[in-house]
């Protein structure tokens, strides 16, 4: 009698499954990066507002919620959530890098660079870069409140507009910010291909192309936003 075939071979691997599973963690939390990036831009946009207006957004943001929430309560959560999603995203990633690493050495692969973009093969670099500049963001404007022009710290005036004109009048602070800007935009530009491809948006030529413009819009929209304060700041559009 001949030996009866098994269906294993239709069963996806447990690694397969993983990998999906950990495409699927960088998607979200991507996506989730994305919403606050916009909703943050609209807060720094605020400078061009005056003082009085961007404090005031400040202080709102720190309101927000009162009295179901206590005081700084919505930020908080806030930045639980945005820290969960980023110790998420960059595991995912790592692991991911690990594995792809693997299957090329094990299969004794040529790396060719021929057909992907820049912003692919600079994503793992670019978020390397954009990790480094979320510690030093969080230092400078929220944890330490460093002014890098006084060498200050804490915020004993309550008043951020100050701080952010103080930091960006440093030319060299706005050249690392813009820098972190361009490996942002890079970033999106790949990362948001990547999560609709992810999420299965990506099914025909036409979708592909929208999920393409997506990147490229939010990429510009996004780094380019990010970028008008520090400029202005240094050109002396936004002054205290």
């Amino acid at each position: 009698m001949p030996p009866v075939a098994t269906p294993t071979l239709v069963k996806t691997p447990r690694s397969t499954r993983s990998t999906i599973a950990l495409k699927l963690v960088m998607a979200v939390s991507g996506l989730l990066f994305i919403a606050f990036t916009l909703v943050h831009m609209y807060g720094n946009l605020k400078a061009f507002s005056g003082q009085e207006k961007f404090n005031d957004y400040a202080h709102h943001l720190r309101e927000l919620g009162e009295p179901i929430l206590p005081y700084e309560g919505f930020l908080w959560i806030t930045r639980v959530g945005l820290l969960v999603a980023l110790v998420a995203h960059v595991t995912a990633a790592v692991i991911l890098a690990r594995r792809a690493g693997a299957a090329r050495r094990d299969k004794y692969q040529v790396k060719r660079n021929v057909a992907s973009s820049l912003s692919s093969r600079t994503m793992r670099w670019g978020g390397a870069t954009l990790l480094i500049f979320i510690i030093w963001h969080l230092i400078n404007f929220t944890a330490g409140k460093v002014n890098p022009q006084t060498g200050e710290t804490g915020d004993a005036a309550g008043d951020p507009y100050s701080l952010l004109v103080d930091t960006f009048s440093v030319w060299w602070m706005t050249i690392i910010y813009l820098v972190a800007m361009l490996a942002l935009a890079f970033h999106l530009h790949h990362g948001t291909w990547s999560s609709i491809q992810t999420l299965g948006y990506t099914n025909t030529a036409s979708s592909r192309a929208r999920a393409k413009q997506a990147g490229w819009l939010l990429a510009i929209v996004i780094a380019g936003g990010y970028s008008l304060v520090p400029l202005a700041v240094l050109t002396g559009i936004i002054e205290k």
